[in-house]
């Protein structure tokens, strides 16, 4: 599985209904797992963003479909990066061409 980092910041729509949160966070969760994804941590930040989701899935398209259907709600825009370990990047360093 791949690691993914997904960095939220609210909508209107989102800051409006912001008492329900906690309750959008548990129902991301359980729909991650019906589409194969599993969230690690979700957290709800102060500063440029508003909340990080730090998730796995199967590959780019899984991610990408989760996070689309995410925005698609209406309450957060997502911006999501592809993470790697230690052992994932020194894999990609060994591979990259020397110039």
């Amino acid at each position: 599985m791949n690691t993914y980092v997904a960095l939220l910041n609210f909508t209107q729509q989102g800051l409006t209904n912001m008492h329900e949160s906690a309750h959008r966070a548990s129902a991301f969760r359980a729909a991650a797992r019906k589409s194969g994804c599993k969230v690690l941590h979700l957290f709800w930040t102060m500063g440029a963003h508003d909340g990080v989701i730090v998730f796995q899935a199967k590959d780019d398209a899984a991610a990408t479909g989760l996070m689309m259907s995410l925005s698609a709600l209406g309450n957060v825009h997502t911006s999501t990066m592809r993470a790697f370990d230690a052992a994932e990047f020194t894999a990609l360093v060994e591979k990259a061409p020397k110039m």
